[in-house]
């Protein structure tokens, strides 16, 4: 008998079993840069913001700590408000998730939180029950079920951040995988011999099109001389390197060689996801997170090209490549599906 298999379905029967009502979820989003909490009602709707910065150097329990302080808080008001919510707690966290909320590996935190029982220690600090999944993976049933992907059944979803990740939809059902990971499109292979990715491996689409990746090349631009503006940026910029958003004002403002360092993380992305076009064949490719947000327009054209190309007649012309609806909310609106159940296969 396969224990871990069923003590991981009791698990999910405790979570999903549930009549969604109109209660309201107590949902958190930990990201490798922020750490935010909010009450998220039936209709999708946030209230009660509370978010502090990630220092991922503080270790894990003391980010578990500053997780715990915002849904204390937001907890607090709720209750003072009157607001009817489910006892239990959703977390959207950096992948990847085991069944039981643990932090397998996240590359983007560091090897300190590899292993970290980040549901077991919320629910002690907390006094609650904690669910904790892949933050894209809640992102996408939040667009399915109040964002880009209302009525859709067959999608993709993308986000590029300080990681690059995703997660896949089919006939209307999240695909969660053998291992809860089904969707890691940022450690596809897009480039023999690329730049190492913080998994450790090379040429993986995080490694190019990530924000700390763009930030990076930026960086050794401007320290081999290439780039006057990058290398101005960096004599200002916090620790002497210049930010992705450093690099995306210096492509704006004409500096060829930040224009081509994004070039090549949006032909990247391109590449990834024609291919994910061609193998899954959806309706729709969402895409969402704040380094293409900030400027979506070369992102999504950049895709569109690259998937029109893909030599995929039918799915290459007929499918929308669109933004995220919901921006930077995806996560926390998506823990309230996730947590009473809807969309979880």
């Amino acid at each position: 008998m396969n224990t871990h298999y069923h003590e991981r379905n009791a698990m999910r029967k405790d979570f999903t079993e549930r009549d969604p009502g109109t209660l309201a979820v107590l949902a958190a989003d930990m990201g490798g840069t922020r750490l935010r909490a909010a009450v998220v009602g039936a209709d999708g709707s946030i209230a009660l913001r509370a978010e502090r910065a990630t220092l991922p150097e503080r270790g894990p329990e003391a980010v578990a700590g500053d997780l715990a302080a915002p849904l204390s808080a937001v907890a607090a008001d709720a209750a003072v408000a009157g607001m009817a919510a489910d006892p239990s707690v959703a977390v959207a966290a950096t992948g990847p998730i085991d069944a039981d909320g643990r932090l397998v590996d996240p590359s983007n935190l560091g090897p300190a939180y590899f292993g970290f029982p980040l549901a077991d220690e919320l629910a002690a600090r907390l006094g609650r029950p904690v669910r904790v999944g892949l933050d894209t993976h809640i992102a996408l049933l939040g667009e399915a079920a109040h964002g880009a992907l209302v009525g859709v059944r067959d999608a993709v979803y993308v986000t590029v951040s300080t990681g690059v990740g995703g997660a896949v939809m089919a006939r209307g059902r999240l695909i969660v995988g053998a291992h809860g990971l089904a969707g890691e499109v940022g450690h596809l292979p897009v480039m023999v011999g690329g730049p190492r990715c913080g998994c450790g491996a090379r040429g993986h689409l995080e490694a190019i099109a990530s924000g700390p990746a763009i930030a990076a090349a930026g960086d050794a631009a401007a320290r081999a001389g290439r780039s006057a503006t990058l290398a101005r940026a960096a004599a200002v910029a916090p620790g002497g390197r210049p930010s992705a958003r450093d690099v995306w004002a210096a492509a704006a403002a004409g500096d060829a060689v930040a224009a081509a360092i994004l070039a090549r993380a949006q032909a990247a992305l391109g590449r990834a996801i024609a291919g994910l076009v061609a193998l899954l064949d959806p309706e729709r490719v969402v895409l969402g997170g704040g380094v293409i947000l900030g400027d979506p327009g070369p992102w999504l054209d950049a895709v569109r090209r690259q998937v029109a190309a893909g030599g995929q007649a039918v799915p290459g012309s007929s499918v929308f490549i669109v933004p995220a609806a919901l921006g930077d909310d995806a996560g926390l609106v998506g823990c309230r599906p996730f947590l009473l159940g809807s969309g979880v296969e």
